[in-house]
């Protein structure tokens, strides 16, 4: 480690010699200059535009290989492996035209490919392209990517299921680091502001190979904003307001950079009333306010690339309850409440070592989490601190060969001070190691890893056992072996075929280990279990996508055997006027898929017509459902994109039409749900207003004012409907 930190000084002080500069010209396929393209190099921060003659210029490189993206609106990214000499290099590239969306650079996956260069499917998805849809929270606008779903409790918490597995079963990237927010609870939301964020990768399936235990149903990877080109300054102000729940979202920024040094700051306050439903009751306490703080410096040179980032979110929000009661328009949540305050900080290097270099994450969360009943006083009262690291080594690259050998790990504190205890004071230790490997050869490319884990848990006794909020010291220890093998292929031109097999694995958490109490908000007494097991899985995955210059279509399937999944169930008994529930665990398998079409009709070229189908079954081996298994959907939407010459550019008008089939195929403890259909339209684009741009964005959501109750909703034993009809106005002023 002394080695490492050495070099990595050694480079961020050095002289700049052996630096590189790479410049060129982007044209269409008909010669002509493009101008606005972005050019960038994803793994050192840096990036430019064009000029108006096409023309481009980046410095401070490494006299390496490095991976260069070159992408422009209407037009095929391309992504250029250069091998750079000392001083200046060219690259000048030929854009083709595309209809579809942009080919996006996959961060989360270990090579850093295109996404139809990649061996496993990764869903990305802009945080713009989410917030075009009207949606008031992060969680929200991911549950519109086929196969993500949330678990929500009114508008204020969402927790993402990705395929049928939810809790920390999905694992959670945010700047680089893995978070760790209580993220067990049903009361716990992700404790992220889609405020600052670029875009988020969704991987569906185990991906313990490349991030360890939690990440055995998949993974969220947000990617925070991107700095400002070299040399230049932006700074914007967004405003939107909802109409259901008299809602209010502001969000400013600023970032600049130079040829090594780059920053950027953005803060972000929500405040939102009770949600109303479809008529005119509103939700009591489903209110909640939210402050969010983002900020990042960077510095690059031929040697090295470092980046230092922090993130503060502050929610205060109300536990809806009471169902329909008090009607007020009140903004301060009332009794009972939560109020988390999450420190997020990241450290994320490139060190550039000959022929090769290592990346070093290094990530430290300070998440304190307050639960208040019926006074100011907590009732519960946590604080987790967790130390993340990730190293990756890449081995020297050859022609058709890639390597990567990694280490990564945490370590973990939680420490009550509330009145009341729900999980012990405990330490967790977390160390794994992975070696992964990608052999290309002609139209062919296969990627295989091996990975061992060990996490070991230790809690601290407290109070007379037998009584609420007492727990037994356990010292448990979990190891597992786990391994990958995809293979991608393009038997015919357009057509890309994937086929995945991963194994993934989970260690029991805290709560499911030692929870002793009733949590606020679930009405329900919940007792751990300190004999779980690792649960354990593997899965296969089928991924067949076609696309040429006017329609393109996805299928995906998917065939999930997990061993010793854990859940809750009822006991029979009730405990401090609630009924128990304590974890049990029993072999599941989970089946089910996604399929999509985007037809681009010609010479209709500003038509665009998109339509997806998502499901999963979930059940014991004995055919007895899972609980939190989302019902099918299917999703429409119509979008029509065009511009006014001189005052608007991305101009965009959609109808959305999803509809939810009923969910009768339930768990213990659940009711079905009935299926409904809601309709949502959107409106907006870029107005030009001189040298600055205002992009704008109307939005109808569940236009007819359906009621109807989600069966993933919290809310569905008390009857409490989803959120009814919103109008959102939306906009983005750009300097």
């Amino acid at each position: 480690m002394k080695k490492i930190l050495s070099l990595f000084c050694m480079g961020a002080v050095s002289m700049m010699h052996g630096q590189s500069s790479l410049s060129g010209q982007i044209t269409d396929h008909q010669n002509q200059p493009i101008k606005g393209a972005t050019i960038e190099v994803a793994e050192l921060h840096q990036g430019t535009t064009t000029n108006d003659s096409g023309a481009y210029t980046l410095n401070q490189l490494p006299s390496k290989n490095i991976k260069v993206s070159i992408s422009f609106l209407g037009f095929t990214t391309q992504q250029q492996n250069i091998s750079l000499a000392i001083g200046q290099n060219k690259l000048n590239v030929v854009m083709q035209p595309s209809a579809f969306q942009m080919d996006e650079v996959i961060v989360s996956t270990a090579f850093n490919k295109l996404q139809s260069q990649n061996v496993m499917k990764v869903e990305h998805a802009s945080m713009r392209s989410l917030q075009q849809k009207g949606s008031s929270t992060l969680i929200e606008g991911l549950a519109t990517i086929p196969g993500v779903s949330q678990i929500s409790t009114g508008t204020s918490i969402g927790k993402p299921v990705i395929r049928g597995l939810s809790g920390n079963r999905v694992l959670v990237y945010s700047q680089g680091v893995r978070i760790e927010n209580q993220q067990f609870g049903e009361e716990h939301g992700l404790g992220l502001n889609d405020s600052g964020i670029e875009s988020v990768e969704v991987i569906k399936g185990p991906a313990s190979l490349l991030y360890g235990s939690d990440a055995l149903g998949g993974v969220l990877y947000f990617n925070p904003e991107k700095f400002a080109p070299a040399h230049t300054f932006k700074a914007n102000v967004s405003q939107k307001y909802f109409s259901n729940t008299l809602g209010s979202n502001t969000s400013i920024g600023i970032k600049t950079s130079s040829d090594n040094w780059k920053f950027l700051a953005r803060g972000a306050y929500n405040t939102h009333a009770d949600y109303q439903i479809p008529g005119s009751d509103r939700v009591t306490n489903s209110r909640y306010n939210e402050t969010d703080f983002k900020s990042g410096i960077g510095y690059s040179n031929a040697h090295v690339s470092s980046v230092l980032r922090y993130n503060f979110n502050a929610l205060n929000l109300g536990i809806p309850e009471g169902g329909i009661g008090f009607q007020t328009t009140f903004r301060n949540p009332d009794y009972p409440r939560q109020r988390v305050a999450n420190h997020l900080l990241s450290w994320n290097n490139i060190v550039y070592l000959n022929r090769s270099k290592l990346d070093i994450d290094l990530g430290y969360i300070d998440n304190l989490r307050s639960e208040f009943e019926d006074s100011p006083t907590a009732s519960l009262r946590m604080n987790l601190k967790t130390f993340n690291y990730d190293l990756k080594f890449h081995l020297p690259k050859t022609a058709h060969l890639e390597t990567i050998l990694g280490v990564q790990g945490m370590a973990q504190t939680n420490k009550n001070s509330g009145e009341e205890y729900l999980i012990p004071n405990a330490y967790t230790f977390d160390v794994g190691g992975f070696g992964t490997v990608s052999y290309d050869w002609n139209n062919h490319t296969i990627q295989a890893g091996l990975r061992f884990d060990h996490r070991k848990v230790s809690t601290q006794a407290q109070g007379i056992l037998g009584d609420e909020g007492s727990f037994a010291a356990l010292d448990k220890s979990y190891q597992s072996f786990n391994a990958a093998l995809g293979y991608k292929t393009a038997p015919i031109k357009n057509l890309n075929l994937r086929l995945n097999l991963a194994s993934g694995f989970r260690a029991p958490n805290l709560a499911e280990l030692s929870s002793n109490g009733v949590h606020e908000g679930t009405n329900r007494y919940e007792i751990g279990n300190a004999d779980l097991k690792t649960e354990q899985n593997i899965q296969a995955d089928l991924n067949l996508e076609y696309g040429n210059s006017h329609w393109e279509f996805f299928v995906n399937g998917f065939y999930n055997h997990l061993q010793r999944y854990i859940y809750l169930s009822p006991t029979g008994q009730t405990l401090e006027a609630n009924p128990v529930f304590t974890y049990v665990q029993n072999d599941a398998r989970l089946y089910g898929g996604e399929a999509g079409l985007h037809f681009h009709p010609h010479p209709l070229d500003w038509l665009h017509f998109e339509s997806s189908f998502e499901t999963v079954r979930a059940e014991r081996l004995n055919g007895q459902a899972l609980p939190l298994i989302p019902a099918q959907n299917w999703n429409n939407t119509l979008r029509g994109e065009f511009n006014v010459q001189r005052w608007l550019s991305e101009g965009y008008v959609s109808l959305n039409v999803s509809h939810t089939f009923e969910q009768n195929h339930t768990g213990l403890f659940e009711t079905p749900s009935a299926d409904y259909t809601l309709v949502n339209l959107g409106l907006g684009g870029k107005l030009k207003m001189g040298k600055s741009l205002i992009e704008i964005q109307l939005n109808a959501n569940n236009l007819f004012d359906k009621k109807y109750i989600a069966h993933l909703s919290r809310l569905k034993p008390d009857g409490i409907p989803n959120i009814g009809r919103t109008f959102v106005f939306g906009a983005n002023f750009s300097i």
